[in-house]
C-alpha cells in the first residue's frame, strides 16, 4: 500500500511540474510531446487533484485562469477517453448538461443574428440580436448554481482551487456578455459591428471551454466526491434560483428525498424544535422577541442581510422575497471568502482585516447590474444597489463578525416631491 500512495504521489509532483512549465513559458505542443506517454491515461479526478495541490502550495486561482484552457489542451486526448457522465432527468448534473445543449443552439442563434447585422444593419436585425443576447444571459443561472449550491458541497470534500478559477472563468463570460451589450446598444458602425464579432468569438469559445471542462473535469469528479445524500440536498435547493432551456425531470429517486435529505442535514435546512421552544421570549437589549417574530421581521426587512462571524464563517442569512442576490442553505458555515470570485477575494479579505484591527467600522459600495439569475426580472432592467458592511463589536469592544446589508434603491432613486397619503 505504501509503495502505491508513493507512486501516486510521485506521479502528482511529475503531473504538477508539467503544468508549471507552461506556466513559465514553455511551448503547450512541446511539452506534450515530451510528456506524452505520461499524459496519456490522466483522468478527470486527477485532474482536479493538481489544480488543487497547486493552489494549496500558494499558487494563485488568478495565474492560474489565463493557463486553465492550456491545462485542459495538455489533457484533452486523455479526457476525451472518458465518456461524459450519464445521470437520469432529475438530477443535478442531467439539468447541468440539458443547459449546455441549450446554451450551444442560442450561441448558434446568437452567431447567426450577428453575422445578419453585418448584412443589413437595421433596427429590425439588432432588435432580434439584443433579444436573443437576453435569452443567453438566462444561462447564468447555470454558473449561479454552480457557485451557490455545487462548489459548496464540493468545498467540503477539499475541492477548492478548481472552483475558484472556475468563478472566476464565469466573471470573465459574464464580462464579455455585458461588452457585446453595450455594443449592441450603440450605432451599428463598421467598427462597433467588428468589434461585436470579436467579442462574440471570445465568448463563444470561453463557454464552451467552460461546457468541456465541466462534463469531462468537473461533474465526473463531482459524481466521485459527493453522495447521494449531496445530491439531493442540492435538488433541493436549485428551484429558488432557477434552470435555463430546461426543466428537470422525475426519474432520478433523489427527486423524492430532496426534502428528506434537509432534515439529515440542519445546516442546510431552517432550524425547528419544541413547540415551546418556538414561542418562549428571546430577551433583547430592549424588549425580547420569539424565534418566529425575529424570523418575520428580519425577512420582511426590505434589505438582504448576511451575518458572517469571527471566524469568517457565514452563519445567517435572511429570506426576503426577492432576494438580490443568490443565497442557499448551502453556504452556511462556508468561509465567506469562498463565496467570492478570486478577482474579489481581496476586497473582501481588506474589509475583514480592516475590521478585526479596528481600522473601520462600515464599508460600503453601490453597484449597477443586471440580475440574469432571476426569473421574473428582464435580462436588460439594471438595479441599483446598495451594499454596507458593518464590524459587530460586543460590548468589550472585540470584534465578533461582520453584517452585510444589501438594498436595492432603484425605485428609492426615482421618488420626487412628497407623498403624504396613503394611495388606494
Amino acid at each position: 500500500m505504501s509503495e502505491y500512495i508513493d507512486n501516486v504521489s510521485r506521479r502528482e509532483r511529475q503531473l504538477k511540474a508539467i503544468i508549471l512549465q507552461l506556466h513559465e513559458g514553455k511551448d503547450p505542443e512541446q511539452v506534450k510531446t515530451a510528456f506524452a506517454e505520461m499524459l496519456a491515461d490522466v483522468g478527470p479526478d486527477e485532474v482536479v487533484r493538481i489544480e488543487e495541490a497547486l493552489v494549496a502550495e500558494g499558487l494563485d486561482p488568478t495565474q492560474i485562469q489565463p493557463l486553465c484552457d492550456l491545462h485542459v489542451a495538455l489533457f484533452r486526448e486523455a479526457l476525451d477517453s472518458h465518456p461524459a457522465p450519464e445521470t437520469v432527468p432529475g438530477h443535478p448534473v442531467f439539468a447541468f448538461r440539458a443547459e449546455n445543449l441549450g446554451v450551444v443552439r442560442v450561441l448558434e442563434q446568437l452567431k447567426r443574428a450577428l453575422e445578419e447585422i453585418g448584412r443589413h444593419p437595421t433596427t429590425e436585425t439588432i432588435r432580434e440580436a439584443r433579444e436573443i443576447l437576453d435569452k443567453l444571459q438566462i444561462y447564468d443561472r447555470h454558473y449561479v448554481r454552480k457557485e451557490n449550491l455545487l462548489f459548496p458541497y464540493l468545498e467540503h470534500t477539499g475541492f477548492t482551487g478548481p472552483s475558484k478559477v472556475m468563478w472566476g472563468i464565469h466573471n470573465e463570460i459574464r464580462a464579455l456578455w455585458k461588452e457585446l451589450r453595450r455594443i449592441l446598444n450603440e450605432s451599428p458602425t463598421p467598427v462597433n459591428l467588428n468589434r461585436a464579432l470579436e467579442v462574440f468569438t471570445a465568448l463563444d469559445h470561453t463557454i464552451r471551454e467552460m461546457i468541456y471542462k465541466e462534463e469531462r473535469i468537473l461533474f465526473p469528479a463531482a459524481l466521485e466526491r459527493l453522495t447521494e445524500e449531496d445530491w439531493s440536498a442540492i435538488r433541493a435547493q436549485e428551484d429558488e434560483i432557477g434552470f435555463a432551456y430546461a426543466r428537470p425531470g422525475r426519474s432520478w429517486r433523489g427527486t423524492d428525498d430532496a426534502r428528506e435529505a434537509q432534515e439529515e442535514h440542519p445546516q442546510n435546512a431552517p432550524a425547528t424544535g419544541s413547540r415551546e421552544a418556538e414561542n418562549a421570549l428571546i430577551a433583547l437589549e430592549v424588549g425580547a422577541l420569539t424565534v418566529e417574530q425575529i424570523d418575520m421581521m428580519l425577512n420582511t426587512l426590505p434589505v438582504d442581510i448576511t451575518f458572517v462571524d469571527e471566524e469568517d464563517r457565514v452563519r445567517y442569512f435572511s429570506q426576503t422575497a426577492e432576494r438580490i442576490f443568490p443565497r442557499s442553505p448551502a453556504i452556511i458555515g462556508r468561509k465567506v471568502q469562498n463565496c467570492h470570485p478570486p478577482q474579489s477575494v481581496d476586497k473582501v479579505q481588506a474589509i475583514l482585516d480592516d475590521f478585526r484591527a479596528g481600522k473601520r467600522d462600515v464599508a460600503e459600495f453601490w453597484i449597477q447590474f443586471t440580475p440574469s439569475w432571476q426569473e421574473q426580472k428582464s435580462a436588460n432592467e439594471r438595479q441599483f444597489i446598495h451594499i454596507r458592511y458593518f464590524a459587530l463589536r460586543d460590548s468589550s469592544g472585540i470584534y465578533r463578525g461582520t453584517l452585510e446589508v444589501t438594498q436595492n434603491l432603484t425605485h428609492l432613486r426615482k421618488l420626487k416631491g412628497e407623498r403624504r397619503l396613503l394611495d388606494d
